[in-house]
């Protein structure tokens, strides 16, 4: 090869280096923090995560190559979360995932600059998450569970499905504004439709069973689960309970009604963790969430499990069969 024509294709070839290089250096590694009122053995959370992180593959995020998971299973118990929430800000992420206002709010005690997207939350203005639903304003912002309407819906459903009650126990969480929000709105309803109804505290499991139990020894009596953690928590010990002593029974969600309750109604929470994933990602990729509104859900589904009914000595009406989403056989 000549000597000048040996030059310039060494010259070409420096020129080129710094473009491979840049071409071959790892993509910025990303860090999401995940903080959930639940145990790490709990399904139906499990399921959520899992559509999270499959929508958020689809936005073109992949774990140990743009992006890094930590995940913190906190429990129910407040202490440990905001024990967990500590330990997920001093990671410093880049955004963090949080369940519902129980788990937002001690998040906002420890920062007001990670952003936080949270899939849930009762009544995010009422309390404190966000300063308006249009214009977030501060460092969380995220989808908003029920209109709190929706408990009216509830106490209709349990009249049309058990016309003979004419009391109504309630479960709430009373420690969180949209629990007695939620309560308010069936109270207000229940005279309309010849109903009384009671509040029942939901602290822990205790409590749960000692206010059904007592409750049930009444005649002409139904449930309500209302939308809270404390009842997706305990779904199995309020299901057997309304199986036990032979409760009409209304649920916030369909995965009441999957193992073995009478009949939900509610939005789907898999479906808004979905949708986190897309303002995780579009924060990821940086706009900010005092910028990203508040949304509320879209569609409500009706689901009622026939097999229930029977062994409740049930018979369905055939209206409200007809306009169910789903029908479990």
């Amino acid at each position: 090869m000549k000597r000048r024509s040996f030059i310039t294709l060494l010259g070409g070839a420096a020129a080129a280096w710094p473009l491979i290089a840049r071409a071959q250096q790892p993509e910025r590694m990303r860090r999401i923090g995940v903080l959930l009122p639940a145990t790490a053995d709990d399904s139906e959370f499990q399921a959520r995560i899992g559509a999270f992180l499959q929508a958020l593959a689809l936005l073109g995020w992949t774990i140990d190559r743009n992006v890094r998971i930590d995940t913190r299973w906190a429990g129910s118990e407040a202490a440990d979360i905001r024990r967990q929430a500590a330990e997920l800000v001093a990671l410093v992420p880049d955004v963090i995932l949080a369940h519902n206002a129980a788990v937002v709010a001690p998040l906002l005690q420890m920062t007001r600059t990670v952003p936080i997207v949270f899939p849930v939350a009762g009544d995010p203005v009422g309390a404190g998450l966000v300063e308006s639903l249009a214009r977030p304003g501060g460092n969380a912002t995220g989808f908003m569970s029920y209109e709190f309407s929706a408990g009216g819906k509830w106490l209709e459903l349990l009249k049309q499905i058990g016309p003979s009650v004419t009391r109504a126990a309630v479960l709430r969480d009373a420690t969180q504004g949209s629990g007695t929000s939620q309560f308010a709105a069936i109270q207000a309803l229940a005279p309309s439709l010849n109903m009384e109804v009671t509040p029942i505290n939901m602290r822990n499991a205790g409590e749960i069973e000692r206010g059904i139990t007592a409750f049930a020894r009444s005649p002409n009596v139904g449930l309500i689960a209302t939308a809270t953690n404390a009842t997706t928590v305990h779904r199995n010990l309020i299901i057997m309970l309304a199986a036990q002593h032979k409760l009409p029974a209304v649920y916030p969600a369909r995965l009441f009604v999957a193992n073995g309750g009478l009949v939900s109604y509610g939005f789907s929470v898999i479906e808004q963790y979905r949708k986190a994933a897309g303002y995780v990602d579009r924060i990821l990729k940086g706009e900010k969430p005092a910028d990203l509104p508040v949304q509320a859900p879209t569609r409500y589904e009706l689901v009622i499990n026939l097999k229930t009914a029977k062994a409740l000595g049930l018979e369905v009406p055939s209206m409200l069969l007809a306009s169910a989403d789903e029908v479990i056989e």
